[in-house]
């Protein structure tokens, strides 16, 4: 479980959240939603410890990562995965070696040890086949697994995916999706996901939080967002034709 309590961010004079507060929980997918500028991703920062809130606490299961020293974040870091926006795999390193990479900066195991958690990832995602071959040799989608593989090599505690579904078709957004989500219950991890995609929206949603001007505006699930009464919600996600068409028809 991740907690935040109070987080305040100002860049000069200007003020990117405000005072907010809420609980991502274990085995959930807790998404992050809200329009360009509204200061999802640097909650995000935030919550990772990539950047220093001007106040409040983010709780990993009851440590205050912000309180943490060098030594205690690395210790920490090494508890979470992280899925980039583009991937960001290894063009000079095959699939498999994307996937051990983690394993070779942080694991202490031995390497038949690593090979075997590297490939068990694979599996995972359906990928075993590819292990040889050079990411830009891969699909977009086929890319997003691989990342998501790595990012649970070192079976973490915490996933942060940013954008994972940003330049895929919507065929294989749903896949990397529902991925994600069984990825969450199979192994109780804690997941945030940064997103502007409203099918994860309304398909994966299990816990949701819209920002508005760097406010928390809304709280709540995907059986409840779409019967929202709160109009700065509606306004950003009825803006989508189809979202509209499912309310309608609600």
């Amino acid at each position: 479980m991740i907690e935040i309590k109070n987080i305040s961010k100002n860049f000069g004079s200007q003020r990117v959240l405000n005072n907010l507060s809420t609980v991502f929980e274990n085995g959930k997918t807790n998404l992050i939603i809200g329009q360009s500028g509204a200061g999802k991703t640097v909650l995000l920062k935030c919550i990772v410890g990539l950047l220093q809130p001007e106040k409040g606490e983010v709780l990993y299961d009851g440590r205050n990562i912000l309180s943490f020293g060098k030594k205690e974040r690395l210790m920490i870091r090494r508890e979470m995965g992280m899925l980039f926006q583009n991937a960001a795999l290894f063009d000079s390193m095959s699939v498999l070696e994307n996937v051990m990479f983690p394993l070779e900066m942080f694991s202490d195991k031995s390497y038949s040890e690593k090979l075997a958690r590297a490939r068990f990832c694979l599996e995972r995602v359906n990928l075993i086949d590819a292990q040889n071959k050079s990411p830009e040799e891969l699909s977009g989608g086929m890319q997003k697994r691989a990342a998501i593989a790595r990012a649970i090599a070192l079976e973490p505690k915490y996933l942060f995916c940013d954008e994972p579904n940003s330049g895929l078709d919507p065929k294989t957004s749903l896949i990397i999706d529902e991925l994600i989500h069984d990825i969450t219950t199979e192994y109780n991890i804690t997941t945030i996901v940064n997103t502007h995609d409203m099918n994860s929206v309304v398909g994966i949603g299990d816990h949701i939080i819209f920002l508005a001007n760097g406010n928390l505006e809304w709280e709540g699930n995907k059986d409840e967002v779409l019967s929202s009464k709160n109009k700065l919600l509606n306004d950003f996600l009825f803006s989508s034709d189809l979202l509209r068409k499912v309310k309608e028809m609600a």
